[in-house]
């Protein structure tokens, strides 16, 4: 059964709306996990529940340990075991979700027992081979139950000899993470440090990381450290080069709030770019550990109008909006929110450092691409990003999505000021934010 599609409908007068995005899928699958290593009970308020972090929840629940969801007050209840694992075998299957492929691989070698981690047709085409490799150097036992070919045109960079890369589903054969020194990349997924640094603590002696690359997204990475000091484990680092974490609990927290997500924020943020008129986004500062809320810079550069007041932020849009060139590689979740702003500008914009994002639920630089010129935009698409020209006049589209999250939704923005819009899979919003349309009606 295919889903059924969305026509966009324009908003013809400037906007003037408060509202209210989800908890934060990063620091909900953070909490998650650190919460379950923990000795004793945590409770999440303002929790996200999506298909990411339902997956990661019901990944906790088949390994043993009491969760308890409660959907319609956004909590989550999770007794923590010390860093113990009860289940001795289990296959786990996480959908499409990146973050939680990540932490479980990492957390199921404190385990003691096999386990098997797969997910669908797309997640058994995102690497995890520097992960397992790092896992490996510190003693764990993973290895891949099928190898992937490259196909032919894949920008990213291979694993090996070049010719086949890691991914799910892997095999884990855990009797504890002795630990020591590891070196990992970190130009394909920060999430790949921050599952080390996460489990870190439990492991059975001290665990030294170097980094072999410049890191990518590293505010993930200072969030991660963020909420591990939050639940009481500091670590030592020399910047995003090295780090060093020794054998430490973490504590349970009786009230732990999750702020609002700062990705999906960035949508309602921005269209005020696209439409004009002032949108006040609420549970969410500047202050915010989430390095997205940082594509408020992006957006002042643009001309936008920011403001801070007591727990909310206020983005106005103004009658000119200016094309920018703009390093997203710290951001990359954000760069299809502006992608789908640029086309509005007054001269062109160059999006930057976002190679990366070609190995996200799917190659989001193509994707990107693909279907602002099917809307009639002019695009160069570049190894690390594109170049969006300014446009007149778009013609009617049905954006292909890609079963993907933020395809959807950025490019719903545009059908806020275009009337041709229409989304194909809708649906797939559910990943991160399910009520995503209901919410973006309230804009009207």
């Amino acid at each position: 059964m295919t889903n059924p599609s969305l026509k966009i409908c324009p908003i013809t007068h400037p906007l003037n709306a408060t509202i209210r995005v989800p908890g934060s899928k990063s620091l909900t699958n953070r909490a998650l996990l650190i919460a379950s290593l923990a000795n004793g009970t945590t409770h999440l308020t303002n929790a996200l529940f999506s298909d990411d972090s339902r997956y990661f929840a019901r990944a906790l629940q088949i390994l043993g340990f009491d969760v308890q969801l409660d959907e319609s007050n956004h909590e989550m209840t999770v007794t923590g075991l010390g860093g113990k694992i009860p289940a001795k075998k289990a296959e786990l299957f996480i959908g499409n979700a990146g973050t939680a492929a990540r932490f479980l691989s990492a957390f199921l070698t404190l385990g003691n027992g096999e386990y098997i981690l797969d997910g669908e047709p797309r997640m058994r085409e995102r690497p995890i081979g520097d992960l397992v490799e790092a896992l490996t150097q510190l003693g764990a036992k993973l290895s891949p139950l099928s190898l992937r070919s490259i196909p032919d045109g894949d920008r990213e960079r291979a694993e090996g000899e070049g010719e086949v890369r890691i991914c799910p589903p892997i095999k884990i054969v855990a009797n504890g993470l002795p630990g020591g020194k590891t070196s990992i990349a970190g130009d394909i997924s920060s999430q790949f440090l921050s599952a080390l640094l996460m489990v870190a603590p439990y492991a059975n002696s001290s665990i030294e990381i170097t980094l072999t690359t410049d890191l990518n997204s590293k505010p993930y990475v200072d969030m991660t450290i963020a909420v591990m000091k939050n639940f009481g484990v500091e670590i030592e680092r020399q910047g995003y080069d090295r780090f060093t974490v020794h054998p430490s609990s973490y504590l349970p927290i009786t009230n732990y709030p999750i702020e609002s997500d700062a990705s999906a924020a960035s949508y309602f943020f921005a269209a005020p770019a696209v439409c004009g008129g002032t949108v006040k986004v609420e549970n969410i500062s500047r202050k915010s550990v989430q390095g997205d809320i940082k594509f408020l810079d992006v957006l002042q550069q643009m001309g936008c109008t920011v403001e801070e007041t007591d727990d909310c932020l206020r983005v106005t849009g103004h009658s000119h909006l200016h094309g920018i060139d703009v390093d997203m590689r710290d951001i990359p979740d954000t760069a299809q929110t502006l992608a789908a702003i640029a086309p509005f500008a007054d001269s062109p914009t160059r999006i930057r450092g976002i190679a990366s994002a070609r190995v996200k639920e799917t190659d989001r630089v193509h994707a990107t691409c693909t279907e602002l010129t099917r809307l009639g935009v002019r695009v160069e698409e570049h190894e690390d990003g594109m170049t969006i020209h300014p446009v007149g006049k778009m013609r009617p589209a049905i954006i292909q999505t890609y079963n993907d999250h933020r395809m959807a939704m950025a490019f719903s923005l545009i059908g806020l000021r275009f009337d041709g819009v229409t989304i194909e899979n809708p649906s797939c919003v559910s990943k991160t934010f399910p009520n995503f349309f209901e919410v973006l009606e309230t804009l009207r």
